[in-house]
């Protein structure tokens, strides 16, 4: 016999198990010249904290987007369950990845931070470059004395 209510629990479940969400789908798209201009205010922020500033643009059921900022080197970190994919879209850096995390200590759940990188790979960054950082590996960002780098994110949910 058919029973309304254990299909509503049934369909529910599929949804809530299969990744499918109940908020409408759209599309975000932004242009490099959009997000250097919103990164404007991200320069201001900056320059009155510690050299940098990021902001979550977008939030999706298994990813986000953000926009970053950096006018001086930042510490050693890592993701365990978040992969970064970082876009390039004004300056330079020099991108450490590997290696192992000196003075590691945790900051949330998942999240490592430390000094710096000792025994990783280094890749020069510059505008238009795209780079992939695994969930679990240390990276750190080093900043040539004056310079500065804007840079798009999507950090991506990665299951072990």
């Amino acid at each position: 016999m058919f029973n309304p209510l254990k299909s509503i629990i049934t369909a529910a479940f599929l949804l809530l198990t299969t990744g499918a969400h109940p908020q409408a789908m759209k599309t975000d798209h932004w242009s490099p010249a959009q997000l250097l201009q919103h990164a404007q205010h991200l320069r201001q922020l900056a320059a009155q904290g510690d050299g940098s500033a990021s902001e979550t643009l977008e939030q999706y059921p298994h990813h986000y987007t953000m926009l970053a900022f950096r006018s001086h080197s930042g510490g050693a970190e890592e993701h365990q369950d978040f992969a970064d994919l970082f876009y390039i879209l004004d300056g330079q850096a020099s991108l450490i990845t590997g290696g192992s995390i000196a003075e590691s200590h945790s900051t949330a759940p998942g999240e490592i931070r430390g000094a710096s990188i000792q025994g990783g790979s280094t890749q020069q960054l510059k505008a238009g470059d795209v780079v992939h950082i695994p969930a679990g590996m240390p990276h750190q960002m080093l900043l040539p004395s004056g310079s500065t780098v804007t840079y798009f994110v999507v950090k991506i949910e990665e299951s072990h």
